[in-house]
């Protein structure tokens, strides 16, 4: 956790500017298109990871789907796993939190930049309402990150907890594809005892049309994204293994 608190600490004159310059873009929202307030929010980013040595690198960039909306279900590994995404996905995208969590300065900032959605978790009619507004607005174009694990634990390992089955009825209701993503090394950004710069990886993995899962259950569904991105993550490893022991 020292490198979310030195992370802010140097930064904070920008994080003061960015809360400001946000607050008055929000007076007049239809002033600034989505493509400018992502690119402010990727902004913000770039200056923090710059500022304090964090480096992010994308893999199968070429898979994500050219036209229309999908969803991307990465596995959930720290508060940098969003901002990982945005640094390496040029278009517009968005994502789903815990509503209780949302309102935090800064957070609810980014929150607007990107038209996030927030989640009730004790509340399922209010998820319901809010994945049938997302499913509309997936069918019109857009692109949503959630995540299937709910929660993250501090220090992750790169271990994957299992998938929630409710989380992919979203993108069965939008009949979009759906963009698995292997995140590797994101927890040590701020989410564990590493102290200093950080390299983090992201794998857009092939995208699974609804042609492909339309006939299949959730859990089965789940279980599917859940194996390709642990798969990914395992290749990863052995990989960097491999070198450690050539090197």
């Amino acid at each position: 956790m020292r490198n979310f608190y030195h992370t802010i600490l140097i930064n904070l004159h920008r994080i003061i500017y960015y809360v400001v310059k946000t607050r008055i873009w929000m007076k007049h929202p239809e002033k600034h298109s989505e493509e400018e307030r992502y690119g402010m929010a990727n902004e913000m980013i770039y200056y923090m990871n710059k500022s304090s040595g964090y480096e992010t690198e994308a893999f199968g960039t070429e898979n994500l789907p050219a036209e229309g909306g999908y969803m991307l279900y990465p596995n959930h590994q720290g508060k940098y796993d969003v901002p990982g995404i945005f640094a390496t996905h040029k278009k517009p995208c968005s994502f789903v939190m815990d509503e209780k969590r949302s309102h935090l300065v800064l957070v609810s900032e980014v929150m607007w930049m990107v038209d996030g959605k927030r989640l009730e978790l004790d509340n399922p009619r209010q998820t319901i309402t809010v994945f049938r507004e997302m499913a509309e607005e997936l069918k019109a174009g857009r692109k949503f990150i959630l995540f299937p694990e709910g929660g993250y634990k501090e220090n992750n390992g790169n271990v994957v907890e299992p998938f929630k089955a409710g989380s992919f009825k979203l993108a069965q209701m939008a009949k979009v594809p759906i963009v698995p993503v292997a995140l590797v090394d994101s927890y040590k950004v701020f989410n564990s005892d590493h102290v200093g710069p950080v390299k983090t990886y992201v794998y857009y993995l092939e995208p699974i049309p609804y042609e492909e899962y339309k006939g299949l259950k959730s859990k089965e569904i789940a279980q599917m994204v859940e194996d390709r991105i642990k798969a990914k993550i395992t290749e990863h490893l052995a990989s960097r293994k491999a070198e450690e022991v050539l090197v």
